[in-house]
């Protein structure tokens, strides 16, 4: 089966921990083009649109010979924003790739997008990965997931979930969320539409919203390398691998 989704990435400059994060460019060019060529490299996507709210976040993805939209400002959230434009396109499945994960691998783009298309009883899809080396599961910045055996979202936290009491053989391993949503288009707009939630409010995230009223979310499994950028310190640990590569290249 042959899929094409589009895919919509929003980006805003008014980040509160990283403003201008978009245009951040101490590798030579934009984070948000980074994030733009990595998403150019998935099959299944046959469209791309960056749903901005500033034009010159606009004139960066022009310069570089992608498409972007202006988007209302007063968006209270990337989904909304990228709800917008999903109004406008042909596509059934839309992609949202968060403009900040700048070393996003394409296939796992794939392999939400894919697992959206497969399974029509499914509104929406995400992906989960297991930790990496390193990374510690028990930081609130790194959200967890845990899964039914059929592959639908339990629950989203920022807490170390699930607790393994007794670490029994075969306990289950906290896996990590990446910021990554495949949706079918008609969706978006009953998902903006939702009030917002108290689980939601209570760990700031915002995919509990759908689960708190009642909408299942599909997760898709893969083995994601890299987390998206939050803040200056983190980015600065991009810059350094980027430039490691070049080296090293």
């Amino acid at each position: 089966m042959t899929v094409r989704a589009a895919a919509v990435i929003p980006a805003r400059m008014a980040s509160t921990r990283f403003p201008g994060k978009p245009l951040a460019d101490l590798t030579g060019k934009p984070m948000i083009v980074h994030v733009l060529e990595r998403v150019a490299k998935c099959r299944t996507v046959g469209r791309i649109v960056v749903a901005v709210d500033d034009e010159r976040i606009a004139s960066a993805v022009h310069a570089a010979g992608f498409e972007a939209r202006m988007t209302d400002p007063a968006h209270p959230n990337g989904t909304s924003r990228v709800a917008e434009v999903a109004r406008t396109l042909a596509e059934e499945l839309i992609v949202n790739v968060q403009g900040d994960e700048p070393q996003i691998e394409p296939a796992l783009v794939d392999r939400t997008v894919e697992a959206l298309a497969a399974r029509p009883d499914m509104p929406m899809a995400t992906l989960v990965s297991p930790f990496a080396p390193g990374e510690d599961p028990a930081n609130p910045n790194i959200v967890k997931c845990v899964t039914a055996v059929d592959g639908r979202a339990l629950y989203f936290s920022r807490s170390l979930v699930p607790f393994d009491r007794d670490r029994a053989p075969g306990a289950a391993a906290p896996r990590k969320h990446v910021g990554l949503y495949a949706y079918r288009r008609a969706f978006l707009d009953v998902f903006v539409g939702l009030a917002p939630t108290p689980l939601e409010r209570t760990e700031s995230l915002e995919q509990l919203r759908a689960l708190e009223h009642g909408h299942p979310i599909l997760c898709a499994e893969g083995e994601a390398h890299f987390t998206g950028i939050d803040t200056p310190e983190q980015y600065a640990e991009f810059v350094r691998r980027i430039k490691s590569g070049a080296a090293a290249g």
